[in-house]
């Protein structure tokens, strides 16, 4: 109660001034503002902004340690100091202390520089307008860390966080008004300014370049990759990974997108919470499902061969296109952005369909990016209010519809 008193009186003291919202931000933070409506009829309701953002957070946390115990593990695999096994959740080499100590140090930087600099951005342009700190960066900042490679560079990101956050959301007016999602915003600003660094078969896997570096100096030739299977497919390589690896994550990757698992199971507690949209999710999985679908019965048809450098994209077994890349992180915790998805629950179907269906089919053409589920969201956030626009106007015509027909 000390403490909560003593913020009161802090927040108190310097209200009306321009550190009034950093002041606020953080007593807001901690509890639950002490603003009473005075004048007109309101819902009371403990389901704030605040809590909502925590609630995805809370979703994020088990793939947040899930990928300090893989970027550990990947690491191992690539020095050759274990041998990958398929032993699943239930396998001692991954779980080793080292290997969450390896994630735990590299990614720790990541959290910091993305809630630092982006926080700070967002505090410095409340106390400039005078208005208060949102929220919405609690999520942003964690979301980031978990969609780059582990070995990202901090300036860049930073670099890349700066612009997310000014470009993505302050110069629409700050959280709920932006209209691309601000975490995917920075990932592809990181992509198409430093490209190297977001692709390849060495960023993936921390200490990889370095070990490249001695082997390229004369030390002993052991193998060592730190290629996505995606790239790898790309590129006409054989992938090594079992179907069961892919679907626990104990692939090389983004650091919190190789468990489809954990990506599950925290849809099932973002749907039963009723933060995400069950209808977004199951539309983006029945998307890429029927893109995926097509794309194999193109090869069954025999209409592209073997020499073809989409053939190995394409013949993945349609459904095995979930447990790859980013597709399954994407749809569940980028696409429901309640911002930038859309807002009508038809529009919800086709925004969700579009994102599966387009993901796959820049997945397969764009052998440059595998990867498409970034652009894909991004492009449908732009397509989102024209979704719902011409839901609700189809509304408005059947009513109109109806009320002739009555009126008759």
């Amino acid at each position: 109660m000390a403490l909560k008193d003593n913020l009161h009186n802090l927040k108190e003291k310097f209200k009306g001034t321009k550190m009034s919202p950093v002041f606020g931000a953080f007593h807001t933070f901690l509890y639950m503002p002490n603003d009473t409506t005075q004048s007109g009829s309101h819902i009371r309701g403990a389901d704030d902004l605040k809590r909502t953002m925590n609630m995805v957070i809370i979703a994020l946390i088990p793939l947040l340690f899930f990928g300090m115990f893989n970027a550990g593990y990947q690491h191992h695999i690539a020095t050759g100091e274990v041998e990958m096994v398929s032993s699943g959740f239930f396998s001692a080499e991954f779980w080793s202390l080292s290997n969450f100590w390896i994630g735990f140090w590299k990614i720790l930087p990541l959290i910091i520089v993305s809630y630092v600099v982006g926080l700070g951005i967002e505090i410095f342009f409340a106390a400039k307008n005078g208005h208060e700190v949102e929220e919405g960066y609690l999520v942003t900042g964690i979301l980031v860390p978990l969609i780059v490679p582990i070995d990202i560079p901090l300036w860049m990101l930073a670099v890349a966080v700066i612009f997310g956050v000014v470009i993505g959301k302050e110069v629409f007016g700050g959280t709920g008004m932006n209209i691309l999602n601000p975490a995917l915003l920075i990932r592809a600003f990181l992509f198409f300014a430093y490209p190297t660094w977001m692709s390849g078969d060495k960023v993936w896997v921390t200490g990889a370049v370095e070990r490249t570096k001695e082997i390229a100096d004369g030390a002993q030739l052991d193998a060592i990759s730190g290629e996505t299977i995606l790239g790898a497919l790309a590129q006409g390589q054989e992938v090594v990974y079992s179907t069961w690896d892919m679907f626990y994550g104990f692939i090389p990757g983004s650091v919190g997108e190789t468990s489809t698992l954990l990506i599950l199971l925290g849809a099932l507690f973002l749907i039963f919470s009723k933060i995400g949209s069950w209808r977004i999710m199951l539309s983006s999985v029945v998307g890429a499902l029927v893109m995926g679908f097509i794309f194999n019965q193109v090869i069954a048809l025999g209409w592209i061969g073997e020499s073809s450098k989409f053939y190995d994209l394409m013949n993945i077994e349609f459904w095995e296109h979930l447990l790859l890349g980013g597709f399954a992180f994407g749809a569940i915790y980028m696409a429901t952005d309640p911002v930038t998805a859309s807002q009508t629950n038809k529009g919800k179907w086709i925004y969700g369909f579009l994102i599966g269906f387009i993901s796959i089919l820049i997945r397969v053409f764009n052998p440059a990016y595998p990867e498409g589920v970034m652009l894909a969201i991004l492009l449908m956030n732009v397509f989102a209010p024209t979704i719902d626009h011409y839901v609700v106007q189809g509304n408005v015509k059947r009513r109109q519809k109806r009320l002739k027909v009555k009126t008759v």
